[in-house]
């Protein structure tokens, strides 16, 4: 897929875990793993916007496009 999720990047500039950011958000580790390695099949504007909230971040700075080529 050409959208790669930078989640990892913005919880390492923040200084957080996982498990805190899932608890923040209001979902499992599970599906915050399932996002994070690029599995997921789509995302919620609203998780999207809550992720943002916590991490202080721009949607941009959470997902990428790499183009196939």
């Amino acid at each position: 897929m050409a959208i790669i999720i930078n989640v990892d990047v913005m919880l390492a500039k923040r200084k957080m875990r996982s498990n805190e950011l899932a608890e923040s958000i209001g979902i499992t580790t599970a599906n915050l793993s399932i996002l994070k390695t690029g599995r997921a099949k789509a995302i919620r504007f609203s998780t999207l916007e809550i992720i943002c909230k916590v991490l202080d971040c721009q949607p941009g700075d959470i997902m990428e496009y790499v183009s196939d080529k």
